[in-house]
């Protein structure tokens, strides 16, 4: 009997082991970065929710017009390199999108410095970079697992 149970626990873990499927990589949710993104900049920067609602329409407005040159950055992203016509097309338009890119920037931070203070301004480009850099690092993390 006991050898019985024995072997019947055996097949039964050895069958959910065969039947388990490998984890997911949890897949990218653009709301739930912007969201985390915007909890992290308001608590690093330590916006009242006052300027937080004057400031982060401005800052989705600034990040919808850059999301746009980045598609149009894709497009190039496929160039044959063994075509030197196209290559320099690639650089020269690729140029022009980052400065369209940098007037965007210059342009916004503009606007945050009538909504916010310039300390918070910069405080909030520095929190900006601070929670991408940790993004990334937490994607190589899972990359690596």
């Amino acid at each position: 009997m006991k050898q019985r149970l024995g072997l019947w626990m055996v097949t039964m873990l050895l069958s959910l082991v065969a039947f388990a499927q490998p984890p997911q990589p949890p897949r990218f949710n653009p709301a739930k970065f912007e969201a985390d993104m915007e909890q992290f900049i308001t608590t690093e920067v330590g916006l009242t929710p006052m300027e937080a609602s004057r400031f982060f329409p401005l800052f989705r407005e600034m990040q919808n017009k850059q999301r746009a040159l980045f598609g149009k950055m894709r497009f190039y992203a496929h160039t044959d390199t063994s075509n030197d016509a196209a290559s320099l097309k690639t650089i020269k338009e690729c140029d022009k999108i980052e400065v369209e890119m940098k007037k965007i920037q210059q342009e916004y931070h503009l606007k945050f410095c009538k909504v916010l203070s310039p300390g918070k301004v910069l405080a909030v480009i520095k929190a900006e970079e601070k929670f991408h850099r940790q993004a990334f690092k937490r994607m190589a993390r899972r990359k690596t697992r």
